[in-house]
């Protein structure tokens, strides 16, 4: 926290020194002292101003950098590795540095927002009731969007800075980032929600605000986290099952308000957002008198290179999670050991014919020679990824983006976007939470439950072929490619919890999850070490990447931020 006052410090010294002679020539026309700011009017725009950090809004620190290249799931994109070369970093892993200037910046931008929540709860304590009568939900939103912060931070960093709104600006300068232990901090983060779910109302005035469910929802995500106990080297050493349980209830109490879309690829369409499945979602904007709006940042580099589109090619699906959506031609369930086998690859849209896949692949992936984002005529070609696929493959990632004639549709100078709002938190999610818990906690009437809930996501998954066409137009529902069985039982535990985990691959992926999974089940060394084996085969720039056990489950905490701090915060486990 030392290095965000010496931000806003430095920001302050820069707008003091611009344009001084002409600041000097000119008659102030008043002033807006601080305790002004502490007026009802004021709070509600500070509570707006926290919002509006909810999603980060630089380019350069969307979400996917910090979960999906450390995943197995997806390759940087754009034009080679120089494009971004710190991405590159993050996707190969052991060339990232501890002073790479994009991760302290995600440090950065996220303790402003931590910062502005802070800053409108600490004058929302200071009014009344009588003075601001929604001063308890308001302070309920704040804490709520605290622990949002602090969620991300924490799966990031691990061992963070803990701050809050009656922290002094000494207090602050004087916290380390080992002011309390792993446990603890999930604790503090745990602290937040409980508070937003006790003063929340069931539905809040606005459809992007906060509410007591989706503060349940966050909570059961946080406890789900919290439950992996780690110890100092990262190891998973112990699972918590009375967090587990609660994590159970909590998705119980959603199962009241939240359902499953009919199709799962309602959940990634501009006509459809903010529908029965979403909990908490990002609230972008196009036509807001702004410049640019408030468009979906996440998706801003990933759009295909073609006409009508233009840049930038990047955040594209690799070709072991593309292979990970074969079925098997009889039971219709995944291909867990041999669906990744060299030279058997799903490339191309001709590649698909004789097999069985999961139609959630072409909700996630954009392939050669299939329409882009279901419009007709819209076909996929080599002119769609960077550099013709040279460096990265054919694919497209197809979850963030919209077909170029969307309304939501906008550029915003050399890069693309929309309004297309981004879940926080999903139903489908939470559901893979309860049958998470359900499995870990064991006993066979919980392994029971957990396989309903994979069945039920697996028959949507089923059905979610409406909008599928082929070149032609043409249903791809006739040809016979879908097949997606159910489980009829799992043996074990271990069992159980291997189809759970396919399970959430192929529902969540290209979402900024998978590679916190790996993480939180403890078994990412292994996993992408195993992926990297396999993948430089056919990608080069893989070839010399390498995951290290007890170090890459987190980023480094920033040299800068240690600097700024003269030695107070201490480098996590294996960056030293």
């Amino acid at each position: 926290m030392k290095s965000l006052k010496y931000m806003i410090i430095g920001g302050m010294m820069a707008m003091i020194s611009f344009s001084c002679s002409d600041f000097l020539d000119t008659n102030p026309k008043g002033s807006l002292g601080d305790e002004q700011l502490d007026g009802p009017d004021y709070v509600e725009k500070m509570v707006i101003a926290a919002y509006a950090l909810v999603e980060n809004d630089n380019i350069q620190l969307v979400p996917w950098l910090f979960s999906d290249l450390r995943s197995g799931d997806a390759y940087k994109g754009g034009g080679g590795p120089s494009d971004m070369g710190f991405a590159h970093n993050i996707e190969v892993a052991n060339t990232l540095r501890v002073n790479d200037t994009q991760v302290n910046d995600k440090w950065i931008r996220t303790y402003y927002a931590v910062f502005r929540a802070n800053n409108a709860l600490a004058r929302i304590n200071k009014l009344s009731e009588a003075e601001y009568p929604k001063k308890n939900i308001r302070a309920a939103e704040m804490r709520f969007l605290r622990g949002h912060q602090f969620f991300e931070l924490k799966r990031i960093f691990k061992h963070i800075v803990w701050v809050d709104e009656t922290m002094s600006d000494d207090e602050l300068l004087a916290t380390s980032n080992r002011a309390f232990s792993d446990a603890e901090l999930w604790e503090k983060i745990i602290e937040d929600f409980r508070y937003a779910i006790a003063n929340l109302p069931e539905d809040n005035e606005d459809v992007g605000r906060s509410n007591k469910y989706s503060a349940k929802a966050y909570l059961a995500k946080a406890l789900l986290y919290a439950a992996y106990e780690q110890d100092d080297m990262n190891n998973v050493i112990n699972i918590n099952k009375d967090k587990l349980q609660e994590v159970v209830s909590l998705v119980n109490d959603l199962g009241a308000r939240y359902r499953l879309a009919a199709d799962f690829a309602d959940n990634f369409r501009w006509e459809t957002e903010n529908g029965p499945e979403s909990i908490f979602a990002i609230q972008s904007s196009s036509d807001d008198d702004t410049d640019f709006g408030r468009l979906n940042m996440t998706s801003a580099l990933s759009y295909p290179m073609s006409d009508g589109y233009g840049c930038c090619g990047m955040h594209i699906p690799s070709q072991e999670l593309v292979n990970a959506y074969k079925t098997d031609p009889a039971t219709g369930l995944p291909l867990f050991s041999d669906f990744n086998k060299i030279g058997d690859d799903i490339q191309y849209a001709e590649d698909l014919k004789g097999r069985n896949i999961d139609p959630r692949l072409l909700h996630t992936a954009a392939i050669v020679g299939l329409p882009y984002k279901y419009k007709a005529g819209h076909i996929v070609d080599m002119t769609f990824p960077r550099e013709g696929g040279i460096y990265y493959g054919p694919f497209l990632s197809l979850k963030e983006t919209v077909a170029y004639d969307c309304p939501c549709f906008k550029q915003a100078r050399w890069y693309y976007s929309s309004s297309l709002n981004r879940d926080i938190l999903r139903y489908d999610d939470a559901l893979l939470w309860k049958a998470e818990a359900l499995i870990e906690i064991g006993g066979a009437a919980n392994i029971e439950e957990a396989r309903g809930i994979i069945n039920t996501l697996r028959e949507r998954a089923g059905n979610s072929t409406g909008l599928l066409i082929d070149a032609e137009g043409k249903h791809l529902s006739e040809t016979g490619l879908f097949k997606v069985g159910l489980y009829s039982s799992f043996a074990n535990q271990e069992e159980a919890r291997r189809a759970l985990r396919w399970e959430r691959r192929l529902e969540m992926a290209m979402e900024a999850s998978r590679g916190f999974d790996l993480v939180r089940w403890g078994i990412a060394a292994e996993t992408i070490n195993a992926y990297f084996a396999t993948e430089s085969i056919r990608r080069e720039h893989l070839k010399t990447a390498h995951y290290t056990k007890n170090k890459d489950e987190y980023f480094p905490i920033p040299y800068q931020q240690i600097n700024f701090s003269r030695g107070l915060y201490v480098q996590n486990y294996g960056w030293n």
